[in-house]
């Protein structure tokens, strides 16, 4: 398993193209396109929002049904959510538009929107912007790196990764884009997360790999407790590398789960690190638990707690909160026997042994916490399970971003 450059053009057969359709952003990107030279076999997961926009609606049925997919549309700057019978409208003309263009089948069609919830597409921009897309398009590395440039609203930056992997002396490879950095919270958000693979692989290994990977990546990551209207996860399979076919049960499905985890964990982080108005990523482990449940909930919890995240962005050992948090995830622990532990690049320390503060340095303490990165680690002592979950500081960025987010 090697991490290499790259991201969705990374894998056989698969190509990316960007550009500026002023769908509502004037001075950068906003539209991506993936596409693959072959039809894809698909898997996809949405979010659990009662409320689901347009795209979510149409991918949903694309992702079930049996028309195979060679392209993906993806839009920035309006989310197409809340907009009705005329909002899934638009989505059939968006696929028909790119299959129009692109030669390809328009039930396959797969698209993706984010941005402003309640406003209508202006599809006069999209479908020029569409067409740009097609004569853009190429294999490059580059290609793929504007690609996920022009997906991004209010992330800072673009999030992207690729890796290689053996199945049967075969190399493989898969990659990824996604953005996300706001209305973050666990059960999908406001991300979207599209995955090409060259693999060869069955549309049901594919889907149960996926379903069961987001419970311990996208699903563990939050900034703001919001879940969202579009968030969407596509994973798209070409069979290009011509590798002998992936099924389940078998130890080279074991091995495309290992490459989907690293590609979606990474993401994951990104996302959770890129958190509006953020200066640190938040990881917290909860280790020594009975279940893999009680760990991931207590995990949870913590990384969703308004008052830990401010000490975070303080530099602050305050450690009670993180206890507090912990007390009310509804699980049961015994709190008189908890260590916790600080660490981050600047160093590891230890704040309260069995429940109980230690004498340690606040000093160090403020020096671990002051980096980009901050790790919290609580072991409740009552098994062998552990989980992980992401989140972020909060500043006051956060309500700079969101006072004005429509204007």
């Amino acid at each position: 398993m090697e991490i290499i450059k790259g991201g969705v053009t990374a894998a056989k057969g698969f190509e990316a193209g960007y550009t500026a359709a002023g769908i509502k952003y004037k001075d950068r990107t906003d539209m991506a396109l993936i596409y693959s030279k072959k039809p894809c076999k698909t898997a996809g997961t949405f979010t659990t929002n009662v409320v689901k926009a347009a795209p979510v609606q149409w991918d949903r049925k694309v992702v079930t049904g049996k028309a195979k997919s060679q392209a993906v549309i993806v839009n920035s700057g309006i989310a197409n959510a809340c907009t009705g019978a005329e909002g899934y409208g638009y989505c059939e003309e968006t696929a028909k538009a790119a299959a129009k263009v692109l030669g390809v089948n328009a039930d396959g069609v797969l698209i993706g929107s984010t941005g402003v919830i309640g406003m209508q597409m202006p599809m006069d921009r999209l479908k020029a912007g569409i067409a740009k897309l097609a004569e853009a398009k190429n294999s490059s590395l580059e290609n793929g790196t504007l690609a996920a440039k022009a997906i991004m609203t209010t992330d800072t930056r673009e999030k992207e990764i690729a890796v290689t992997f053996d199945i049967e002396g075969t190399t493989v490879t898969l990659g990824g884009m996604a953005k996300g950095s706001g209305m973050i919270h666990p059960n999908m958000c406001t991300m979207l997360s599209f995955l090409t693979t060259d693999a060869a692989i069955s549309k049901k290994a594919l889907q149960k790999a996926l379903s069961e990977d987001i419970k311990d990546t996208y699903n563990m990551i939050s900034v703001d407790g919001d879940t969202s209207t579009n968030d969407t996860v596509l994973l798209l399979a070409n069979g290009a590398a011509k590798n002998e076919k992936i099924v389940e049960g078998t130890k080279s499905f074991r091995t495309f789960q290992k490459a989907l985890r690293i590609v979606n964990e990474y993401l994951a982080k990104m996302m959770a690190g890129d958190g509006e108005g953020a200066t640190a990523l938040l990881e917290v482990t909860v280790r020594g638990a009975k279940s893999k449940k009680q760990a991931k909930v207590i995990a949870k919890s913590v990384v969703c707690s308004n008052l830990t995240k401010t000490a975070i962005a303080g530099h602050d050992a305050n450690w009670g909160r993180i206890l507090c948090a912990m007390g009310y995830s509804g699980e049961n622990f015994d709190p008189e026997k908890v260590d916790l532990f600080f660490e981050s690049a600047a160093g590891k320390l230890q704040i309260i042994e069995d429940g109980t503060a230690l004498d340690y340095s606040e000093e160090k303490a403020t020096e671990i916490l002051s980096q980009p990165e901050v790790r919290a680690v609580a072991d409740i002592k009552m098994g062998k399970a552990s989980a992980t979950a992401w989140g972020c500081d909060l500043t006051h960025g956060y309500i700079d971003i969101n006072a004005d987010y429509r204007s």
